[in-house]
């Protein structure tokens, strides 16, 4: 069962796209993979994401195909890794973990004359790690987190009321900076190929001037297109659990777990609050959420790695996710998945390598509410039988 450097980290460099598509906005799976590397590294990767997010609407007025409101997308990540010293590392990695890409095209519930419900959000983070070794196999990491988001929704359609409610609303969110932090610890034992680690990261909170109007008339559109004040945005906590182990020569079994706390996450920009608030005034006021998720993420990914050759090796790979809960945003209507991954890696010479993987997505069954049915058992529609394909490359050079 004895493997060397090389052989392990030749099988588990062919894991390109790990992440890509799981519950709420979560994206990249925010890997620290590359800082766990022996010696200095570096590697740069891509990858893709084409997803099949059909439905049918579920209203009075009867039963409405709804299209593929899924848009493809592609995002990147770099890493780079220095042992200064025999007990001291250095990393630096980019990512891009949250994100949306989504729009509507063809249903009275989510389009009208003004345009089509969208969403678009792009988050990047570039995380500075410092790991101390005090002793021979253990690993004490920290760093900081510098993120930046960005985002534009545009409702539209009777799902939100109408033009003249929130059928007509639109929020451009500039781009904002902030900070967060990360610590964990790792153990290995290279000669069997044991690795462990678990890393946490805070939650990064933004607060943003969001760039608010609506398209439409009447009391609520006055609202949005007057009230004026910043808006809170938090991305979540989370905590990554990775372990590896050799079980036969040239064999690796690997499995990450993954928490994310999505169940204390809601968007509420400022002049939709303002009018969420008025709409509901005859209840109370408690207003509701652009958009919120009722429950915690939990994902699994599980596989078996194997070199083949000095040049050659490979994986095969299953995944799991909760989901954020059910009824959810009519913005991201899917709850969790299964998936299947394959993924294979050449190294051309000892020092560098070429790796791709795809893998294929079960989506859950997910209804679909707008913001203002949330704690309720309203829907708007359903979602059933969807899925997705995810592909991606990566490069890998020590030195």
């Amino acid at each position: 069962m004895k493997l060397k450097h090389l052989s392990t980290a030749m099988i588990l460099a062919t894991l390109p796209a790990t992440g890509v598509f799981a519950a709420a906005l979560d994206r990249s799976g925010q890997s620290i993979s590359a800082f766990l590397q022996p010696g200095n590294y570096f590697e740069a990767g891509l990858s893709v994401l084409d997803p099949t997010v059909e439905g049918k609407s579920t209203t009075a007025t009867g039963s409405q195909s709804i299209s593929d409101m899924g848009d493809d997308y592609t995002f990147y990540n770099a890493a780079l890794k220095l042992q200064l010293t025999d007990y001291l590392s250095f990393g630096l990695i980019y990512d891009q973990p949250f994100g949306a890409d989504a729009e509507y095209q063809d249903s009275t519930l989510f389009t009208n004359a003004a345009g089509n419900t969208k969403v678009e959000v792009d988050t990047q983070n570039i995380s500075m790690l410092f790991g101390v070794q005090p002793i021979k196999n253990v690993n004490l990491y920290a760093g900081g987190v510098y993120q930046t988001v960005k985002g534009n929704v545009q409702l539209r359609g009777a799902g939100y009321g109408g033009i003249n409610a929130f059928g007509g609303y639109n929020a451009d969110i500039p781009e904002d900076s902030a900070a967060g932090w990360l610590a964990g610890a790792a153990y290995q034992i290279p000669e069997i190929a044991l690795k462990a680690s678990v890393t946490y990261r805070s939650e990064i909170k933004h607060k943003v001037n969001v760039d608010e109007s609506s398209a439409g008339a009447g009391p609520i559109a006055a609202i949005l297109n007057n009230a004026t004040g910043s808006t809170d945005i938090t991305t979540p906590q989370s905590v990554n659990l990775d372990l590896q182990t050799g079980i036969m020569a040239n064999t690796v079994a690997f499995a990450n777990v993954r928490w994310v706390n999505w169940k204390d996450f809601a968007i509420r920009p400022y002049a939709f609050g303002v009018a969420a608030n008025a709409a509901t005034a005859a209840v109370g006021g408690k207003g509701f959420d652009l958009v919120a998720y009722t429950d915690d993420q939990w994902s699994v990914n599980a596989g078996v790695g194997r070199k083949l050759n000095e040049q050659w090796a490979g994986n095969v790979s299953v995944g799991w996710d909760s989901g954020a809960g059910n009824p959810i945003t009519t913005l991201g209507p899917t709850e969790g998945y299964w998936n299947l991954g394959v993924g294979v890696q050449f190294s051309p010479a000892a020092n560098y390598f070429i790796s791709g993987g795809v893998k294929y997505f079960w989506l859950g069954d997910a209804k679909a509410q707008s913001g203002a049915q949330f704690n309720t058992d309203n829907y708007l529609a359903d979602f059933t039988d969807n899925h997705a394909i995810a592909y991606g490359m990566k490069i890998g050079y020590r030195f």
